[in-house]
């Protein structure tokens, strides 16, 4: 059974800098508040009309293909992983083959936000050791920037994220030892509210019950979507920072060696960790908890934000750019996010 492995990678994100300075015309906050608690300086916003998810996707799938040597036409498969859909429906997917005038080959939507791209690879490794596939293009694309809430009300969670798009192209190897050696794949939706976007949305959870019991049929459409949902902000995102935290230093460590340890290795065997960019505090706990050096862990949360499914292609794709990852290292990536969800894949580059 061939292994799959990653022959080409590609990075996007938008030319548009803000800086923590530049957020507080908008809401009460400084850039020392804001690194001191996420090591975040910059993050990237895409251009209000002319970038969405997709064509950031793009941009990043086309560098991928470049360094893998392969054409649109050549694609089997999409695997797209974001939390920011151009649409409600239909996802990303299909409008990435039409972009790229592909043929018509399957395409799937993968919504495990932080964790996003490394499930995506997962599925994708199993279509390649299966022999269905031999050529997938996995992406993780997000545009933050268009659904945050820019008040003080918002800013625990307003400041943190960003937009860029990461992608790779995966196709099946029988070099001994390299590529996808294994991946792992991990929920627990016991605490799925502490970090969601409610509405909008088919449930009815977090309305009082009187506020609910005063809808007549008249209304029903507007418990999917109303102007009481935009005046009462419950249409942004919704983060228990601390809670969050205290869940991702346990389980961030814990499928990293869940990976090494499956493979017969230990930490000190990785030539680099390459993380979810969370929060820069999450990845120093992880990093000291693992006893790793600063050579083996990049981060680049500071200048990106938090960009979830696409934070570990865009840092893969960045440390493979910069050397720190080169042919034969091998390479854990690690995600934990919304759900809660969490993963890892350790390869050998």
């Amino acid at each position: 059974m061939p292994r799959s492995r990653i022959a080409g990678i590609g990075m996007y994100v938008p030319e548009n800098v803000v800086t923590n300075q530049d957020l507080t015309q908008w809401m009460e906050t400084s850039d020392e508040w804001i690194q001191e608690r996420t090591g975040i300086r910059e993050r990237r916003y895409a251009h209000r009309t002319e970038e969405t998810t997709t064509t950031m996707a793009v941009e990043a799938a086309r560098q991928a293909m470049d360094m893998a040597g392969t054409t649109p036409q050549e694609i089997d498969f999409i695997v797209f992983a974001t939390l920011s859909p151009d649409y409600y429906f239909p996802g990303c997917g299909v409008l990435l083959q039409r972009a790229m005038k592909m043929r018509e080959i399957g395409a799937l939507d993968v919504r495990n936000q932080c964790s996003g791209f490394v499930y995506a690879l997962s599925v994708a490794d199993q279509f390649i050791r299966s022999g269905m596939y031999r050529n997938i293009l996995v992406v993780g694309s997000e545009k933050h920037s268009f659904g945050l809430d820019f008040t003080t009300r918002g800013r625990n969670v307003s400041v943190i994220f960003g937009d860029g798009a990461g992608a790779v192209v995966l196709q099946p190897t029988e070099e001994p030892g390299r590529g996808i050696l294994s991946t792992h794949l991990h929920s627990d939706g016991e605490s799925a509210e502490i970090l969601a976007m409610y509405n909008p949305g088919t449930h009815a959870n977090h309305w009082k019950e009187e506020a609910y019991a005063a809808f007549d049929e008249a209304d029903i459409g507007q418990m999917f979507f109303s102007h009481a949902m935009i005046d009462q902000g419950q249409i942004y995102p919704f983060m228990d920072g601390p809670a969050v935290f205290k869940k991702a230093v346990v389980k961030f460590p814990e499928v990293i060696l869940e990976a090494l340890h499956a493979n017969g290795l230990q930490a000190s065997d990785l030539d680099m960790l390459i993380p979810h960019q969370a929060n820069l505090r999450i990845s120093q706990f992880v990093q000291q908890r693992l006893g790793l050096r600063d050579d083996q862990v990049h981060n680049n949360i500071q200048s990106y934000g938090n960009t979830t499914a696409a934070s570990v292609p865009i840092a893969l794709c960045e440390a493979v750019r910069l050397g720190k990852v080169k042919e034969g290292n091998l390479v854990c990536l690690a995600a934990f996010g919304s759900g809660f969800t969490w993963a890892s894949a350790l390869l050998r580059w």
